[in-house]
Protein backbone atom coordinates (compact mmCIF):
# COMPACT_ATOMS: atom_id res chain seq x y z
CA UNK A 1 0.00 0.00 0.00
CA UNK A 2 1.31 3.63 -0.93
CA UNK A 3 1.42 6.24 1.50
CA UNK A 4 -0.22 9.07 0.07
CA UNK A 5 1.36 12.72 -0.02
CA UNK A 6 0.55 15.19 2.78
CA UNK A 7 -0.24 18.94 1.66
CA UNK A 8 0.59 20.30 5.50
CA UNK A 9 4.34 20.09 5.81
CA UNK A 10 5.27 23.07 7.75
CA UNK A 11 9.37 22.34 6.23
CA UNK A 12 8.12 23.82 4.01
CA UNK A 13 8.30 27.01 5.10
CA UNK A 14 12.17 27.06 5.03
CA UNK A 15 11.71 26.15 1.36
CA UNK A 16 9.79 29.79 0.92
CA UNK A 17 12.38 31.78 3.33
CA UNK A 18 15.31 30.15 1.00
CA UNK A 19 13.30 30.81 -2.37
CA UNK A 20 12.85 34.97 -0.99
CA UNK A 21 16.31 34.74 -0.21
CA UNK A 22 17.17 34.07 -3.28
CA UNK A 23 14.90 36.26 -4.84
CA UNK A 24 16.09 39.23 -2.86
CA UNK A 25 19.88 38.17 -4.39
CA UNK A 26 18.04 38.43 -8.14
CA UNK A 27 16.48 41.68 -7.57
CA UNK A 28 20.06 42.93 -6.01
CA UNK A 29 21.52 41.30 -9.68
CA UNK A 30 18.99 42.97 -11.67
CA UNK A 31 19.55 46.43 -10.50
CA UNK A 32 23.63 45.57 -10.69
CA UNK A 33 23.19 44.49 -14.68
CA UNK A 34 20.74 47.13 -15.13
CA UNK A 35 23.16 49.81 -14.23
CA UNK A 36 26.05 48.45 -16.37
CA UNK A 37 23.99 48.50 -19.50
CA UNK A 38 23.07 52.10 -19.07
CA UNK A 39 26.13 53.97 -20.27
CA UNK A 40 26.33 57.69 -20.65
CA UNK A 41 29.13 59.50 -23.57
CA UNK A 42 29.61 62.78 -23.28
CA UNK A 43 31.61 64.44 -25.87
CA UNK A 44 32.51 68.28 -26.22
CA UNK A 45 33.11 69.59 -29.47
CA UNK A 46 36.27 72.71 -30.60
CA UNK A 47 33.27 75.28 -30.05
CA UNK A 48 32.83 74.79 -26.69
CA UNK A 49 29.33 72.55 -26.95
CA UNK A 50 29.16 69.41 -24.63
CA UNK A 51 26.29 66.68 -26.22
CA UNK A 52 25.54 64.09 -24.11
CA UNK A 53 24.11 61.03 -25.00
CA UNK A 54 22.64 57.36 -23.63
CA UNK A 55 23.80 54.26 -24.72
CA UNK A 56 21.76 51.29 -23.59
CA UNK A 57 23.65 47.72 -23.99
CA UNK A 58 20.51 45.34 -24.58
CA UNK A 59 22.19 42.24 -23.78
CA UNK A 60 22.73 44.05 -20.01
CA UNK A 61 19.48 44.88 -20.13
CA UNK A 62 17.85 41.60 -21.26
CA UNK A 63 19.84 39.97 -18.58
CA UNK A 64 18.31 42.43 -15.59
CA UNK A 65 14.64 41.98 -16.68
CA UNK A 66 15.26 38.12 -16.65
CA UNK A 67 16.54 38.43 -13.56
CA UNK A 68 13.88 40.17 -12.61
CA UNK A 69 11.00 37.72 -13.86
CA UNK A 70 13.33 34.81 -12.02
CA UNK A 71 12.38 37.02 -9.28
CA UNK A 72 8.87 36.90 -9.66
CA UNK A 73 8.76 33.35 -9.70
CA UNK A 74 10.59 32.71 -7.05
CA UNK A 75 8.34 34.66 -5.26
CA UNK A 76 5.04 33.53 -6.44
CA UNK A 77 6.35 29.67 -6.19
CA UNK A 78 7.68 30.65 -2.23
CA UNK A 79 3.68 32.19 -1.55
CA UNK A 80 2.38 28.72 -2.68
CA UNK A 81 5.34 27.02 -0.45
CA UNK A 82 4.08 29.19 2.71
CA UNK A 83 0.19 28.22 2.29
CA UNK A 84 1.15 24.32 1.48
CA UNK A 85 3.34 25.16 4.84
CA UNK A 86 0.19 26.14 6.43
CA UNK A 87 -2.77 24.56 5.02
CA UNK A 88 -4.63 22.51 7.88
CA UNK A 89 -6.07 19.39 6.35
CA UNK A 90 -9.82 19.20 6.69
CA UNK A 91 -11.69 15.96 7.76
CA UNK A 92 -14.25 14.31 5.71
CA UNK A 93 -17.57 14.47 6.57
CA UNK A 94 -19.45 11.29 7.49
CA UNK A 95 -21.17 10.08 4.87
CA UNK A 96 -24.78 10.18 6.14
CA UNK A 97 -23.73 13.72 6.09
CA UNK A 98 -23.45 14.13 2.74
CA UNK A 99 -26.37 14.26 -0.15
CA UNK A 100 -26.61 12.07 -2.54
CA UNK A 101 -26.69 13.78 -6.22
CA UNK A 102 -30.19 12.80 -6.83
CA UNK A 103 -31.19 14.67 -3.66
CA UNK A 104 -32.89 18.67 -4.05
CA UNK A 105 -33.49 19.13 -0.66
CA UNK A 106 -32.31 22.18 -0.36
CA UNK A 107 -33.37 23.70 -3.22
CA UNK A 108 -37.16 22.56 -3.17
CA UNK A 109 -38.20 24.53 -0.80
CA UNK A 110 -36.31 27.53 -3.11
CA UNK A 111 -37.95 26.09 -6.72
CA UNK A 112 -40.98 25.82 -5.41
CA UNK A 113 -41.12 29.55 -3.69
CA UNK A 114 -41.68 28.23 -0.21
Amino acid sequence: MTEQARLNQPVRAVVALAEVLLAAVAVWGAFQLWQQGVHTVVVTLTDGTVLTSTRWVGSWMSGAIGLGVVAGILLVDAVREVLLAVRVKRRRKSREADHDEDDFGYFTGHLNQA
